[in-house]
């Protein structure tokens, strides 16, 4: 969660940096970039999708559950998760 005034800068960094630097890693498909706005701030969820477990491994690390958060996004950040959670897809759109 960020406050309402970082939650754009928040976006922005995500948009322009966090998420097209995760392309390098092979077996990275893309993501879902999701917002929601709550009366404390702005809530974001990111959905990122990889060919296998394999491939999270490479993104974060032998602790796939460990969320990877860098620096420069935490500071704008007044909450987040430190745990990150893996599902298959099932179904697609």
């Amino acid at each position: 969660m960020t406050s309402h005034e970082n939650a754009k800068k928040y976006e922005e960094l995500l948009r322009g940096e966090v998420l097209p630097g995760i392309h390098r890693v092979e077996g990275y498909r893309g993501a879902w970039l999701l917002r929601r706005e709550i009366p404390e701030g702005a809530e974001f969820v990111t959905l990122t999708i990889f060919d296998s477990m394999d491939a999270v491994r490479r993104f974060a690390g032998d602790d796939v559950e460990s969320a990877v958060v860098p620096e420069e996004t935490r500071r704008l950040l007044t909450r987040f998760d430190g745990r990150s959670v893996h599902y298959t897809i099932l179904a697609e759109p």
